[in-house]
């Protein structure tokens, strides 16, 4: 349940590995808790594999679990998440894990027991009514698409 200042949501887990630590936050203000692997694994270059955390969760209704990529591992190894950032759903039950991607083209990456592979961000979501329309409204940027505010295509152009 939240707390009253409303930052505080209180989520049950289940350490299914009595060696992993419960998942924290480095710093105050931090808003990713640190999820460790619980096995050593090595990942080819350009190879992905997907690690066990030893953690599962219960989220209150209203709130879902990101399984967002670590930035150091990005920046020193080029290690990141295939599907960043992961998502876990307020009725998941099961053991959070995590596919790691080396981005590398020529190195493997070794990573212990132990080892931070990622960020949990609990958030508060809301759940969507979808109402078919015949047409939408207008809006600035209307059916502009990938691209359409000029980022890319203007830096290649």
């Amino acid at each position: 349940m939240p707390h009253d200042d409303g930052s505080t949501v209180d989520v049950l887990l289940r350490l299914l590995d009595d060696g992993v630590p419960v998942p924290s936050y480095a710093h105050p203000g931090d808003a990713g808790a640190d999820l460790v692997t619980t096995v050593d694994v090595e990942i080819p270059p350009q190879g992905r594999v997907t690690v066990p955390t030893g953690v599962a969760i219960a989220l209150p209704d209203g709130y879902a679990a990101f399984v967002h990529p670590r930035s150091g591992l990005a920046a020193k190894h080029g290690v990141t998440i295939v599907n960043a950032p992961g998502t876990v759903d307020a009725g998941y039950r099961g053991e959070i894990k995590v596919t790691l991607l080396n981005t590398d083209v020529s190195e493997p990456v070794r990573l212990s027991r132990g080892d931070r592979v990622a960020q949990l961000v609990i958030q508060r979501v809301e759940r969507a009514r979808f109402l078919q329309a015949e047409v939408l409204p207008g809006s600035h940027r209307g059916d502009g698409g990938f691209g359409s505010s000029g980022g890319w295509a203007a830096a290649r152009a």
